[in-house]
């Protein structure tokens, strides 16, 4: 419950409103965490707010958070500049399942600033590259602006054992790459659907799509495995913001096997 003070230690741009920020713990120690995990960051005398980790897990002494300015809050994280100071509350939350995916083709699909959550789990399946199968990563984004980690996208494609592909829904600028939404990427990405698992986030209509896109090649319910990050603020599922049906997106999540919330998923009012 009480935050431990870490400092910033670069700050980096990737999109008109949105920002990485490299933190270090002030006085020493890390911060031991999962793909797929989350911590509540709180700017003093502002408030608090819940940001993914998406950095490297085997770097536990540097967090990595990538925050898009749409309130308060999370507009004064994007303002913190090197040597400034905030709290950190966590890991919290239950991941990404990369270590029961060992042995099966990985096929992630990240919308926007979902790729962000996704980035751990990419870490650590090329970390450990051996034990998968085919590793697909299929990223959809607005305009070619609005991409994240630009640079190490074209590093990730230069890779032999990762499949990239990426498309925006409006070409601009010298755009030479696939246009259309994200879901146009799946009939044609190299994996085999019975030995697949599937990693999901994004906006939540571009989870729906998606999900329906991956049943039609033959990846089962319970193979994708969706991140529904909503209205968290306690992070210890006592406030009762971000009940989902039976379950808390901040205790119980915020990833989920997608057949455990089926009936639920897309449901207006939960």
């Amino acid at each position: 419950m009480v935050p431990r003070p870490w400092r910033v230690l670069g700050r980096r741009q990737e999109t008109r409103d949105t920002f990485t920020l490299e933190l270090e713990p002030v006085g020493g120690g890390d911060m031991r965490f999962g793909p797929g995990q989350f911590n509540m960051l709180y700017v003093f005398g502002v408030g608090e707010v819940p940001i993914s980790i998406s950095g490297d897990p085997a770097r536990p002494a540097c967090l990595v958070h990538t925050v898009r300015a749409v309130g308060s809050v999370t507009a004064a994280v994007c303002r913190l500049r090197r040597g400034d100071v905030l709290g950190v509350r966590g890991p919290f939350g239950h991941g990404w399942p990369v270590a029961e995916a060992a042995g099966e083709d990985v096929v992630i699909v990240a919308g926007g600033i979902g790729l962000a959550p996704l980035r751990p789990a990419l870490y650590h399946l090329l970390a450990a590259r051996e034990k998968y199968g085919r590793v697909v990563l299929l990223y959809g984004a607005r305009t070619p602006q609005d991409l994240l980690y630009a640079r190490e996208i074209e590093r990730w494609r230069g890779r032999f054992d990762l499949d990239v592909q990426v498309t925006v829904d409006a070409a601009t600028g010298g755009w030479r790459g696939n246009v259309g939404v994200v879901t146009t990427l799946i009939p044609g990405a190299r994996f085999d659907p019975p030995h697949a698992v599937a990693l999901i986030c994004g906006p939540e209509v571009m989870m729906r799509f998606t999900i329906r896109e991956l049943q039609a090649r033959g990846v089962g319910p319970a193979r994708m495995f969706i991140s529904m990050e909503r209205n968290m603020q306690c992070a210890l599922g006592f406030c009762g913001h971000c009940q989902f049906g039976p379950a808390f997106v901040c205790r119980d999540g915020p990833v989920f096997r997608f057949d455990r919330i089926q009936g639920m998923f897309g449901v207006r009012e939960i």
